[in-house]
Protein backbone atom coordinates (compact mmCIF):
# COMPACT_ATOMS: atom_id res chain seq x y z
CA UNK A 1 0.00 0.00 0.00
CA UNK A 2 1.27 3.42 -0.97
CA UNK A 3 1.67 5.87 1.90
CA UNK A 4 2.63 9.50 1.55
CA UNK A 5 6.24 10.10 2.57
CA UNK A 6 6.82 13.41 4.34
CA UNK A 7 9.95 15.26 5.38
CA UNK A 8 9.05 18.13 7.70
CA UNK A 9 11.44 20.85 8.86
CA UNK A 10 10.82 22.21 12.36
CA UNK A 11 12.92 25.36 12.67
CA UNK A 12 11.76 25.95 16.25
CA UNK A 13 12.80 29.46 17.44
CA UNK A 14 15.48 29.76 14.78
CA UNK A 15 15.74 31.03 11.24
CA UNK A 16 15.67 34.37 9.43
CA UNK A 17 14.35 36.01 6.30
CA UNK A 18 17.63 35.26 4.57
CA UNK A 19 17.35 31.55 5.46
CA UNK A 20 13.86 31.47 3.97
CA UNK A 21 15.17 32.77 0.65
CA UNK A 22 18.10 30.37 0.76
CA UNK A 23 15.89 27.40 1.64
CA UNK A 24 13.34 28.08 -1.09
CA UNK A 25 16.09 28.44 -3.68
CA UNK A 26 17.70 25.21 -2.47
CA UNK A 27 14.49 23.20 -2.36
CA UNK A 28 13.59 24.24 -5.88
CA UNK A 29 16.62 22.30 -7.09
CA UNK A 30 15.84 19.09 -5.17
CA UNK A 31 14.58 16.11 -7.12
CA UNK A 32 11.98 14.47 -4.92
CA UNK A 33 10.82 10.90 -5.33
CA UNK A 34 7.22 10.27 -6.32
CA UNK A 35 4.82 10.35 -3.38
CA UNK A 36 7.11 12.57 -1.27
CA UNK A 37 6.05 15.88 0.25
CA UNK A 38 8.28 18.38 2.05
CA UNK A 39 6.96 20.69 4.76
CA UNK A 40 8.85 23.69 6.10
CA UNK A 41 7.72 25.03 9.49
CA UNK A 42 9.38 28.39 10.25
CA UNK A 43 8.53 30.52 13.27
CA UNK A 44 5.19 32.34 13.00
CA UNK A 45 6.58 35.78 12.05
CA UNK A 46 8.10 34.23 8.92
CA UNK A 47 5.06 32.36 7.62
CA UNK A 48 3.88 35.14 5.32
CA UNK A 49 7.39 35.78 4.05
CA UNK A 50 7.79 32.11 3.17
CA UNK A 51 4.41 32.00 1.39
CA UNK A 52 5.16 35.13 -0.65
CA UNK A 53 8.67 34.02 -1.55
CA UNK A 54 7.45 30.52 -2.47
CA UNK A 55 4.90 32.02 -4.85
CA UNK A 56 7.39 34.45 -6.37
CA UNK A 57 9.94 31.68 -6.93
CA UNK A 58 7.34 29.18 -8.20
CA UNK A 59 8.27 26.63 -5.53
CA UNK A 60 7.53 23.02 -6.44
CA UNK A 61 3.94 22.10 -5.63
CA UNK A 62 4.90 19.21 -3.33
CA UNK A 63 6.73 21.57 -0.95
CA UNK A 64 4.38 23.00 1.66
CA UNK A 65 4.28 25.55 4.46
CA UNK A 66 3.66 24.44 8.02
CA UNK A 67 3.20 26.11 11.40
CA UNK A 68 4.81 25.00 14.65
CA UNK A 69 1.78 25.49 16.87
CA UNK A 70 -1.83 26.69 16.89
CA UNK A 71 -4.54 27.52 19.40
CA UNK A 72 -7.44 25.17 19.91
CA UNK A 73 -9.67 28.26 20.07
CA UNK A 74 -11.28 29.84 17.01
CA UNK A 75 -10.74 33.44 18.16
CA UNK A 76 -10.96 35.61 21.28
CA UNK A 77 -8.97 36.99 24.17
CA UNK A 78 -5.98 34.66 23.95
CA UNK A 79 -3.01 36.99 23.84
CA UNK A 80 -0.09 35.63 21.84
CA UNK A 81 -2.03 32.76 20.30
CA UNK A 82 -2.60 32.03 16.60
CA UNK A 83 -5.81 30.59 15.16
CA UNK A 84 -6.39 28.15 12.32
CA UNK A 85 -8.13 30.90 10.31
CA UNK A 86 -5.00 33.04 10.55
CA UNK A 87 -2.85 30.14 9.37
CA UNK A 88 -5.18 29.48 6.45
CA UNK A 89 -4.90 33.10 5.36
CA UNK A 90 -1.12 32.84 5.03
CA UNK A 91 -1.23 29.61 2.98
CA UNK A 92 -0.27 27.17 5.74
CA UNK A 93 -1.09 23.52 4.95
CA UNK A 94 0.34 21.62 7.93
CA UNK A 95 0.50 22.29 11.67
CA UNK A 96 2.78 20.63 14.22
CA UNK A 97 0.70 19.72 17.28
CA UNK A 98 1.83 18.37 20.64
CA UNK A 99 5.58 18.70 20.15
CA UNK A 100 7.45 17.48 23.24
CA UNK A 101 8.69 21.01 23.94
CA UNK A 102 5.09 22.24 24.00
CA UNK A 103 4.14 19.40 26.33
CA UNK A 104 7.10 19.77 28.71
CA UNK A 105 7.81 23.51 28.74
CA UNK A 106 4.28 24.86 28.23
CA UNK A 107 2.49 21.99 29.99
CA UNK A 108 0.18 21.08 27.14
CA UNK A 109 -1.84 18.01 28.07
CA UNK A 110 -2.82 15.19 25.77
CA UNK A 111 -6.43 16.39 26.08
CA UNK A 112 -5.45 19.88 24.93
CA UNK A 113 -3.41 18.38 22.10
CA UNK A 114 -6.48 16.38 21.04
CA UNK A 115 -8.54 19.59 20.93
CA UNK A 116 -5.86 21.21 18.76
CA UNK A 117 -5.84 18.27 16.35
CA UNK A 118 -9.61 18.60 16.00
CA UNK A 119 -9.36 22.36 15.38
CA UNK A 120 -6.68 21.84 12.72
CA UNK A 121 -8.74 19.19 10.91
CA UNK A 122 -11.89 21.31 11.07
CA UNK A 123 -9.96 24.11 9.34
CA UNK A 124 -8.96 21.83 6.47
CA UNK A 125 -5.32 21.69 7.56
CA UNK A 126 -3.18 18.62 8.24
CA UNK A 127 -1.96 18.07 11.80
CA UNK A 128 1.46 16.55 12.46
CA UNK A 129 0.71 14.93 15.81
CA UNK A 130 3.85 14.48 17.90
CA UNK A 131 4.16 11.73 20.48
CA UNK A 132 7.13 10.35 22.38
CA UNK A 133 8.61 9.14 25.64
CA UNK A 134 11.34 10.50 27.91
CA UNK A 135 14.59 8.65 28.57
CA UNK A 136 13.38 7.70 32.05
CA UNK A 137 10.18 6.26 30.61
CA UNK A 138 12.08 4.21 28.02
CA UNK A 139 14.47 2.86 30.66
CA UNK A 140 11.44 1.91 32.74
CA UNK A 141 10.02 0.10 29.68
CA UNK A 142 6.99 2.41 29.63
CA UNK A 143 7.31 3.55 26.00
CA UNK A 144 4.23 1.70 24.72
CA UNK A 145 2.12 2.84 27.67
CA UNK A 146 3.14 6.49 27.21
CA UNK A 147 2.49 6.47 23.47
CA UNK A 148 -0.90 4.85 23.97
CA UNK A 149 -1.80 7.50 26.57
CA UNK A 150 -0.93 10.22 24.06
CA UNK A 151 -2.78 8.65 21.13
CA UNK A 152 -5.98 7.52 22.82
CA UNK A 153 -7.28 11.01 23.74
CA UNK A 154 -6.94 12.03 20.10
CA UNK A 155 -8.79 8.91 18.92
CA UNK A 156 -11.51 9.65 21.48
CA UNK A 157 -11.75 13.28 20.36
CA UNK A 158 -11.83 12.92 16.56
CA UNK A 159 -12.60 9.24 15.92
CA UNK A 160 -10.24 6.81 14.21
CA UNK A 161 -11.72 7.53 10.76
CA UNK A 162 -10.34 11.09 10.87
CA UNK A 163 -6.79 9.73 11.20
CA UNK A 164 -6.84 9.34 7.41
CA UNK A 165 -5.96 13.06 7.43
CA UNK A 166 -3.45 12.96 10.31
CA UNK A 167 0.33 12.60 10.21
CA UNK A 168 2.01 11.15 13.32
CA UNK A 169 5.57 12.00 14.30
CA UNK A 170 7.26 9.76 16.85
CA UNK A 171 9.96 11.74 18.64
CA UNK A 172 11.76 10.06 21.52
CA UNK A 173 12.31 13.03 23.82
CA UNK A 174 15.76 11.78 24.79
CA UNK A 175 16.89 11.99 21.15
CA UNK A 176 15.70 15.53 20.33
CA UNK A 177 18.60 17.90 19.85
CA UNK A 178 20.92 15.64 21.86
CA UNK A 179 22.75 13.94 19.03
CA UNK A 180 21.37 10.64 20.33
CA UNK A 181 19.29 8.73 17.82
CA UNK A 182 17.20 5.63 18.20
CA UNK A 183 18.74 2.84 16.15
CA UNK A 184 16.78 2.11 12.96
CA UNK A 185 15.66 -1.17 14.51
CA UNK A 186 14.52 0.53 17.71
CA UNK A 187 12.68 3.22 15.76
CA UNK A 188 11.00 0.62 13.55
CA UNK A 189 9.88 -1.39 16.58
CA UNK A 190 8.20 1.67 18.07
CA UNK A 191 6.64 2.74 14.78
CA UNK A 192 5.29 -0.79 14.39
CA UNK A 193 3.67 -0.50 17.82
CA UNK A 194 2.06 2.83 16.84
CA UNK A 195 0.64 1.38 13.64
CA UNK A 196 -0.65 -1.69 15.47
CA UNK A 197 -2.24 0.50 18.15
CA UNK A 198 -4.14 2.36 15.42
CA UNK A 199 -4.95 -0.94 13.70
CA UNK A 200 -6.69 -2.12 16.85
CA UNK A 201 -9.26 0.55 16.03
CA UNK A 202 -9.14 0.35 12.23
CA UNK A 203 -6.56 -1.65 10.26
CA UNK A 204 -7.25 0.03 6.92
CA UNK A 205 -6.81 3.53 8.38
CA UNK A 206 -3.68 2.46 10.28
CA UNK A 207 -1.99 1.30 7.10
CA UNK A 208 -2.56 4.69 5.46
CA UNK A 209 -1.30 7.00 8.23
CA UNK A 210 2.19 8.43 7.54
CA UNK A 211 4.48 7.83 10.53
CA UNK A 212 7.50 10.14 10.79
CA UNK A 213 10.56 9.71 12.97
CA UNK A 214 11.97 12.74 14.77
CA UNK A 215 15.07 12.75 16.93
CA UNK A 216 18.45 13.98 15.64
CA UNK A 217 17.79 12.87 12.06
CA UNK A 218 20.59 14.04 9.78
CA UNK A 219 22.13 13.41 6.36
CA UNK A 220 24.23 10.54 7.72
CA UNK A 221 21.43 8.47 9.25
CA UNK A 222 18.30 9.42 7.29
CA UNK A 223 18.58 6.83 4.54
CA UNK A 224 18.76 3.89 6.94
CA UNK A 225 15.93 5.27 9.06
CA UNK A 226 13.71 5.94 6.03
CA UNK A 227 14.31 2.39 4.78
CA UNK A 228 12.38 0.91 7.71
CA UNK A 229 8.98 -0.57 6.91
CA UNK A 230 6.89 1.71 9.11
CA UNK A 231 8.94 4.92 8.90
CA UNK A 232 7.46 7.18 6.23
CA UNK A 233 9.74 10.20 6.64
CA UNK A 234 11.04 12.48 9.33
CA UNK A 235 10.43 15.54 11.48
CA UNK A 236 13.77 17.28 11.21
CA UNK A 237 15.10 19.80 13.73
CA UNK A 238 18.64 21.17 13.68
CA UNK A 239 19.57 19.61 10.34
CA UNK A 240 16.70 21.46 8.65
CA UNK A 241 18.45 24.78 9.29
CA UNK A 242 21.30 23.71 6.99
CA UNK A 243 20.05 23.94 3.43
CA UNK A 244 22.47 21.48 1.85
CA UNK A 245 21.95 18.87 4.55
CA UNK A 246 18.18 19.23 4.45
CA UNK A 247 18.25 18.74 0.68
CA UNK A 248 20.06 15.41 1.17
CA UNK A 249 17.46 14.33 3.73
CA UNK A 250 14.59 15.28 1.42
CA UNK A 251 16.07 13.41 -1.52
CA UNK A 252 16.51 10.30 0.67
CA UNK A 253 12.76 9.93 1.28
CA UNK A 254 11.22 7.39 -1.07
CA UNK A 255 7.62 6.84 -0.09
CA UNK A 256 6.23 3.38 0.49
Amino acid sequence: MKRQAIVAANWKMNGSLSLIKEMISGLNSVKLAENVDVVVCPASPYLSAFAISAENESLQSNIHLGAQNVSEHKSGAYTGEVSTDMLNEVSVNYVIVGHSERRSIYKETSTQVAHKVKAVLNAGLTPILCIGESEEERIAEQTDTILASQLQPVIDEIGIEKFIDVVIAYEPVWAIGTGKTASPEMAQETHSFIRQFLANADKIIANKVPLLYGGSVNAANCEELFAQTDIDGGLIGGASLKVDEFKIICSSAKGS
